[in-house]
């Protein structure tokens, strides 16, 4: 099973590192891992080589902007939580 890629659990707050979304687990569907947003919100499909558990900091960070986002009666969006507005100038996210 050499080569193979680890799969995350369902129910781990993961990372998608192409979209820079965090989200929930909820599931695979064929070849994909399957997020959901931690505010809530609709599931994207993401490669399952994309997806690692999210750090201690990095959930802190998504939970954070949520819980920011509902008592300011903002509505988060429908789409994952972002990373890059959450991560400080000196730790921008990029390739």
């Amino acid at each position: 099973m050499s080569g193979a890629v680890p799969r995350v659990a369902i129910g781990t707050v993961a990372v998608d590192q192409r979209t820079i979304g965090i989200g929930e687990v909820m599931g695979f569907v064929g070849p994909y891992v399957q997020l959901r947003p931690l505010g809530g919100g609709k599931e994207w499909d993401a490669a399952p080589g994309a997806v690692r558990p999210a750090s201690p900091q990095e959930r802190l960070r998504a939970s954070l902007a949520v819980a920011n986002a509902r008592s300011s009666r903002s509505t988060p969006g429908s789409g994952p939580a972002r990373l890059r507005s959450a991560m400080p100038p000196e730790h921008p996210p990029g390739r």
